[in-house]
């Protein structure tokens, strides 16, 4: 029962990361937007003449402000739609369309309740919302997360039903929508009853966590790094961002839940003289590690490869490093570390709570769309002046955790004798697996040629064969970095097969492995 839990909560992540990918962007058109329209940093910085009210770009940057804004306003239905898109098993279109039509039900039916029982007036303050025009309870996040695991669940469960010969035109696919709506508008009259209970619940755990100061702080960072390798991070950090757990605030006039939407509801408006530290507490901890550390991580394993291959590891790791500094995607040198040394894993998710701490004692006011790399911190920390962020504290931290990592990680690598890139046996190839590089491979012929032409692609079939046939395979999902499938009968699995496929090694169900290739879902696991 607790592996079957531990494999549906790492599908519900990868599922929240469809709406999750559209927040850079957003957030990207919300940060640019609403900080050259601020009056205020306009004054400061003399751009009145060239941005000001009146002119074309400023036309033009308030777009791009509304634009965004727009996003954040209507997470709770994109979440609806993308959770039940990434656990939808087949047909994901008709599991989109039947949780938009679910979640227009739900709050239409909680609207409906509102209004029979005195209106928005008779509830708790606080309790009501607008949610896309409807008078409705202010769910949030899990409003839309509830409707795209229920309908997942319904389509799953309905979309290959025959009906009777009468009723065979609503059968299939067409039922979907159909028993969708019937179930959502009962939950949406139940919620009515059920979620200001709720709601308290969740307030109180917020009250709790925010409550927690310091310790709490480093306790989430911990957490958040250390749940990446199960690919439960989305399902852990989620709640800080986009619910009350993360905190409430009252920003222009609304009441705003979650740490992302409060920091994102203060970059635009006039007159906020500082950014809410109790909110980008969940946040800015990335940006020490991101920049700073994970560079000196890289540094350390290039100074400790054996000479004749620093060449080639230089490059490999200095791309890396650039990725994590410029856009805060780190698991190519995350899991280069974890999977030939666990214990600089161990040490790494020990100094991400430690920076988050630090972070949060210094008072540091920078947030983020969701990577924590130079990008974010130009546009939401410098940009938006030290007087609102403190982002000048990040430095001195960032300069002594690049010192740390490079030294420690340089240290534990020679003295239990690592083998991290460049220090392989022999003449084994020095490699980060992610993406792109199996796409150089492709395009290079290392293990495939290009598809369509005279020759067929080499590395699906050894996947196919390693994982037992494709007759042994129940579900295939991936990650940037990671390949996920759920098997029938785990004994047919040929592990030689997968790693002579390019894999950096295997992870099992329940064991730990030394690669990226995992197999889970409601099978065996590898």
């Amino acid at each position: 029962m607790k592996d079957k839990i531990f494999g549906v909560l790492q599908r519900v992540g990868r599922s929240f990361m469809l709406p999750i990918a559209i927040l850079p962007v957003a957030g990207l058109f919300l940060g640019i937007g609403g900080l050259f329209t601020n009056e205020t940093m306009l004054d400061a910085y003399g751009l009145s003449g060239v941005l000001g009210a009146g002119t074309f770009l400023h036309s033009v940057l308030t777009v791009m402000s509304r634009a965004g804004d727009i996003v954040f306003a209507n997470l709770p239905i994109l979440f609806a739609m993308g959770v039940a898109i990434g656990m939808a098993k087949r047909e994901k279109e008709v599991a989109a369309l039947s949780a938009a039509i679910a979640f227009f039900i739900m709050h239409a039916s909680i609207g409906a309740m509102i209004d029979l029982h005195g209106g928005a007036e008779a509830l708790l303050a606080g309790a009501a919302a607008n949610v896309l025009g409807i008078t409705s309870l202010q769910m949030g996040v899990f409003g839309g997360i509830i409707v795209g695991l229920g309908v997942a669940a319904l389509h799953n469960r309905f979309y290959k039903i025959e009906l009777p010969q009468v009723l065979s035109f609503f059968g299939g696919t067409r039922f979907v929508p159909i028993i969708s709506a019937i179930v959502f508008l009962i939950v949406g009259i139940l919620m009515f009853y059920l979620w200001p209970p709720v709601q308290s619940g969740i307030y109180k755990v917020g009250d709790v966590v925010l409550s927690s100061g310091y310790a709490g702080t480093w306790v989430y960072g911990l957490m958040e790094r250390a749940l990446i390798p199960f690919g439960l991070h989305h399902v852990f950090y989620l709640p800080f961002w986009q619910t009350a757990v993360g905190g409430t605030a009252i920003v222009n006039g609304q009441l705003i839940e979650g740490a992302q939407n409060i920091f994102f509801a203060e970059l635009a408006p006039p007159g906020i003289e500082r950014f809410s530290v109790e909110a980008t507490r969940f946040m800015t901890g990335k940006f020490p590690l991101m920049i700073f550390g994970l560079p000196g991580a890289a540094f350390a394993m290039y100074r400790q490869a054996k000479p004749e291959k620093r060449k080639q590891v230089g490059g490999l790791l200095l791309s890396a490093a650039l990725t994590s500094v410029l856009t805060g995607i780190t698991e190519p040198l995350e899991f280069t570390f974890l999977f030939v040394a666990p214990l600089l894993y161990v040490i790494h998710c020990i100094f991400a709570g430690t920076a988050y701490m630090l972070m949060h004692i210094l008072e540091v006011g920078v947030g983020m769309t969701f990577s924590g790399g130079l990008i974010d911190l130009f546009l939401f920390g410098i940009m938006q002046g030290n007087a609102k962020t403190n982002w000048v504290s990040i430095l001195p931290v960032g300069a002594v955790y690049f010192a740390v990592y490079y030294f420690l990680f340089g240290f534990l690598i020679r003295k239990f004798d690592y083998k991290t890139p460049g220090r392989e046996e022999g003449d084994a190839d020095v490699k980060l697996y992610t993406r792109a590089d199996v796409e150089k491979e492709k395009a290079s012929g290392s293990h495939a040629a290009v598809s369509g032409g005279e020759t067929a692609d080499q590395v699906s079939p050894l996947i196919v064969k390693g994982l037992g046939g494709t007759d042994n395979i129940s579900d295939v999902d991936c990650c940037a970095t990671r390949l996920r499938t759920t098997v029938k009968d785990a004994g047919k699995v040929n592990e030689a097969a997968l790693n002579a496929s390019g894999a950096r090694g295997i992870i099992k169900k329940r064991k730990r492995g030394t690669g990226h290739l995992r197999t889970e879902g409601d099978g065996d696991q590898i």
